[in-house]
Formats: C-alpha cells, structure tokens, sequence
C-alpha cells in the first residue's frame, strides 16, 4: 500500500473522529486529521533535526525538527508517536515517547490538523529511512538558532516548535 492509500481518521474541531478516508483524499482535500510531533534527544541533549526528501506528500525537502506522521485509522496518539519515531529515526526499542500537549494546527489555508506534541531520548544509533531522511544530524541548541534563521522549515514544525518554547517557559 502506497503512503497514499494509508487510511487515516478523519476529525472534527474537538478531536472526534467523524469517518476514514485514504491520506491522498484527506490531503487534497483538506480534510481535518491527527499528527504526532516527536522531539528526539541524543544523550547529549542535541536535537535530532533532518530535511525531508522530495518525494514526501507533504512539505518535501523542507527541514524539520521534529520525528512525526499522520495517526493511522483506529491508531491512538500514543503508539503512532513511538512507531513514526521508531520508522524515522531507524531503531527499535525506543522508550514510549512522553506526551507533553495536544494543539489544533490551521495553516489558515483551509488545512488543519490535531496534534500531538512528544519527547522521547534516543541513545541508539540511528538509521534514518533513506526515503523519508534527505539529511539529519543531533544538533545543539545554538546550531538549531542559527538553523531556523537560514533553513526552509515545515510550517507545522515550526508552529509546534514555537508551542514546545512557550511550554518549557511557563514551567
């Protein structure tokens, strides 16, 4: 089945599903889905970033600072935050990724999603999948500041990364 095909939960303004479509349909047609965002840490405390091939449906050869995907049909926030950051980051036996916030993502062009923001700490070597990973790297915190300043990011990345920075704030 072709990532096309993938039939995803389709969702209303409070988080409810209301039917399944296939995730070609939901994308062209704008139809209201669920996402996981996962921030990955090495032991160090970089940040896993990577810029997304351009055969992706969605944002391709963009960067992103997040692990992450669509929430397959019947698939709850939890085990697709632990699959798509196993799939993405190539490894196995990652802790379960730790829920942090839920926010509703409107790019203000008639596509919006709800997502689901994680963290998780990955001390296993990884292995990227060569056809969602163009490029990644564990960065530090200055070298992702001076990324977001001269990088083309995925817009919801960045929305989340934005909620993430206002979260750790407010304690």
């Amino acid at each position: 089945m072709s990532a096309a095909e993938e039939i995803l939960d389709i969702v209303d303004a409070d988080d409810r599903v209301v039917g399944q479509a296939p995730r070609g349909e939901v994308y062209a047609r704008g139809l209201r889905h669920r996402c996981v965002f996962v921030e990955a840490r090495d032991a160090g405390g970089r940040l896993f970033v990577h810029r997304r091939t351009a055969s992706k449906l969605v944002f391709p050869s963009l960067y992103d600072l997040f692990v992450g995907g669509v929430v397959g049909a019947g698939e709850s926030y939890d085990d697709a935050a632990l699959r798509e950051a196993e799939e993405e980051l190539g490894v196995t036996g990652l802790p379960r990724p730790e829920h942090l916030f839920t926010f509703l993502y409107d790019d203000g062009a008639g596509h919006s999603w709800w997502s689901a923001v994680y963290r998780v700490r990955c001390e296993l070597p990884v292995r990227p999948q060569a056809e969602e990973v163009a490029w990644h790297g564990f960065l530090s915190e200055d070298e992702v500041e001076r990324g977001l300043g001269a990088w083309e990011w995925v817009p919801d990345g960045l929305a989340a990364y934005e909620r993430l920075k206002a979260y750790r704030a407010a304690g």
